[in-house]
């Protein structure tokens, strides 16, 4: 799997994954290994274009969702329990990891997952550095 890596400023630094292809069960350690590499390496605020992916399984599903709990992890003033009334009403979305230019199979696949519940999606990726 292809993954261009690149680094926008808006109120913070934000690194911009731009994965290539379908993320399933024949890639879904890379990208997340990928992702913990940046983390291990500094990065806080992960912004996904997926602009050039087509498709994401139920792995790609997990593996975002893994994406969102080693981000988590770096919210020291969120309580487990404010996160999870957070969730249940609709209020909570993660600060931390954002995703842009979802495509409408994609989309469909996170409604479905429920990711669309705390994971912010854009379409403009302006918009998405500025959301941070």
């Amino acid at each position: 799997m292809e993954i261009v890596i690149s680094h926008e400023t808006g109120s913070r630094p934000v690194t911009v994954f731009r994965p290539r292809g379908d993320i399933d069960a024949s890639n879904y350690q890379e990208f997340e290994q990928k992702v913990r590499e940046a983390h291990a390496a500094g990065m806080r605020d992960l912004l996904l274009d997926l602009s050039e992916v087509p498709y994401v399984s139920s792995a790609g599903v997990r593996a975002l969702h893994s994406i969102f709990m080693l981000l988590r992890g770096t919210l020291p003033s969120e309580s487990d329990e404010a996160m999870k009334v957070g969730l249940r009403d609709g209020s909570f979305k993660s600060p931390h990891l954002k995703l842009l230019n979802v495509s409408g199979r994609t989309l469909e696949t996170m409604k479905i997952a429920g990711l669309d519940m705390f994971i912010e999606i854009h379409d403009d990726v302006k918009k998405a550095v500025a959301s941070f």
